[in-house]
């Protein structure tokens, strides 16, 4: 049995691409998922990775399954705070209900998820924490205030954590794609996705197993001198 790999949101789109990767490379992994029972049960009997159901806006809830998880398969080596939602509406607009739903999933999540395995990384003296932010994060985006603001508070997340964890042999790091081909992507208008790809010099959007391949490489033991760090995996449309 490889080393015990959490993904939070990780029955689908990007992370359901990470989640098999991190499979595929061998480690023993853990899917969670917030509501979608039937996606997460298809997905199980698909991959064979065990899910498990909390809100990671909730932090007894997140510790609570976090534990669950180091009962069922071992303590938790690698992080993928992968978990993230949506309320966009321009800020003249946005209630705030649509910006505490985000804050609380987007940011507070990943320090409810983070924060309960910590101290066990810690005495192992090994781990490897990812936050999966967002190019909206690095350069901001209309109507996506909200968003924007927890991707870019996800960065300076880990860019604390890896001084904190350094010496104690774990890594922080971030992966911000650009606009990847998931089911919420393929979803827009065809017109919409036309004008999102002229915007990406690479002429695409991405594939959500070319995140997932970043993931891996940060969470191998060939990564172990990166931290702090941002791969950003957008095809060049923006520079941070």
């Amino acid at each position: 049995m490889g080393r015990v790999a959490l993904v939070t949101g990780g029955t689908r789109g990007i992370g359901e691409a990470i989640s098999k990767a991190l499979k595929a490379k061998g480690y023993t992994v853990a899917a969670t998922y917030a509501g979608n029972d039937e996606k997460a049960a298809a997905f199980s009997d698909a991959t064979g990775i065990k899910t498990y159901k909390w809100n990671v806006a909730d932090y007894d809830e997140s510790k609570a399954g976090l534990a669950k998880v180091e009962s069922d398969l071992g303590p938790i080596e690698v992080v993928v705070a992968n978990a993230g939602i949506t309320r966009d509406a321009p800020f003249h607009r946005m209630t705030p209900d649509q910006w505490k739903e985000v804050v609380d999933t987007n940011l507070t999540g990943v320090f409810n998820t983070i924060h309960p395995v910590w101290p066990g990384m810690r005495e192992r003296k090994f781990g490897r924490v990812i936050v999966i932010s967002s190019i909206n994060g690095q350069k901001g985006q209309f109507a996506q205030v909200n968003y924007a603001a927890t991707k870019a508070g996800d960065l300076g997340i880990v860019r604390s954590l890896a001084q904190e964890g350094a010496r104690a042999g774990i890594t922080a790091n971030a992966v911000c794609p650009g606009y990847i081909a998931t089911e919420m992507v393929m979803a827009v208008p065809e017109k919409v996705r036309e004008a999102i790809i002229g915007q990406i010099p690479a002429g695409r959007l991405g594939e959500p197993e070319e995140i997932a391949r970043c993931v891996t490489f940060l969470a191998s033991d060939d990564a172990g001198f990166i931290n702090g760090s941002t791969i950003s995996a957008n095809g060049a449309q923006f520079f941070a």
